[in-house]
């Protein structure tokens, strides 16, 4: 079972995390009790892979588009372009060790409202905040930043960096079309779904996954602490078994980094493990 203290219930954001229990991958709720640090009651999703035969993983390439990329890229990334030659050689290996290599790209309508210029007075990015609301329930709204307009549909700035391995993609997915909300994760909006369960935007990936029997993901690409991040919240939430590649991300704000990390796995049950590590030395195994 998983083993939840009050200190994280008190910090928890996310009614859930996902864990372990009799070979089953539960999504876990926990309920603050006087007596006992907590209470547990779960759910089972998907039986977990313990085997090498039954481990079937995807990776997810997140957004290594032209601009969030030096030297050019109207949002670019400090140092976004090193990851390459590591996200090329996950993308280089065999289908029958890694069957789903999955790019994602930003895809925005030149009038989508995360861009800056956009809203009256042209304010600054990066700095200024817009709230949100939700086209399907008015009730619900978040703030997020503004940024200068980036990945504009069919423009090069959208186009994946040419030194990226595209042609071992077996899928590609495209984010961020609906100009009335911002879309970090590659999955859906940020919104809750409808109680029949309709969202504003919804890529597919989720389907996919399931469809494909995916049991592990792994996540790599830009930026660590925006659309990796919540990708990686969201493939954990559906369910898989999630893990962000330390060398296979960079982040826009590097200072925050540690703390994001902690963030995404108290809260999220996302880890952030190294390249060396047993989880993706795993892909390398030839049995």
């Amino acid at each position: 079972m998983v083993a939840l203290q009050t200190g994280f219930l008190e910090q928890m954001k996310l009614p859930f995390r996902t864990g372990e229990f009799d070979g089953h991958l539960l999504t876990v709720i926990a309920k603050r009790s006087p007596t006992r640090p907590c209470i547990i009651s779960y759910r089972p999703n998907v039986v977990m892979a313990d085997s090498q035969s039954s481990f079937r993983p995807a990776l997810l390439v997140v957004d290594m588009q032209e601009d969030f990329c030096p030297p050019s890229g109207s949002l670019a990334v400090p140092l976004g372009r090193t990851i390459t030659p590591l996200i090329n050689t996950l993308l280089t290996l065999p289908p029958r060790t890694l069957p789903l290599k999955i790019a994602t790209q930003d895809w925005h309508p030149p009038n989508h409202i995360s861009f800056a210029p956009n809203h009256p007075s042209n304010p600054p990015p990066f700095v200024t905040s817009h709230t949100i609301t939700n086209p399907l329930n008015p009730s619900q709204s978040y703030t997020t930043l503004l940024w200068p307009p980036h990945c504009i549909q069919s423009t090069p700035g959208a186009s994946l960096i040419p030194e990226l391995s595209s042609q071992n993609f077996t899928h590609i997915i495209k984010k961020g079309l609906d100009p009335r909300v911002e879309m970090y994760s590659a999955f859906f909006d940020p919104f809750p779904p409808t109680p029949t369960g309709e969202r504003v935007c919804d890529s597919g990936l989720a389907k996919l996954l399931h469809d494909e029997k995916v049991t592990h993901v792994y996540v790599v690409g830009l930026a660590g602490d925006y659309c990796v991040k919540h990708t990686a919240y969201d493939a954990a939430k559906e369910g898989f078994q999630t893990v962000i590649i330390e060398e296979g991300t960079k982040t826009v704000n590097p200072g925050g980094w540690e703390e994001c990390k902690k963030e995404m796995e108290s809260i999220g049950g996302v880890r952030v493990v190294s390249v060396e590590s047993e989880e993706v030395q795993r892909l390398f195994k030839k049995d």
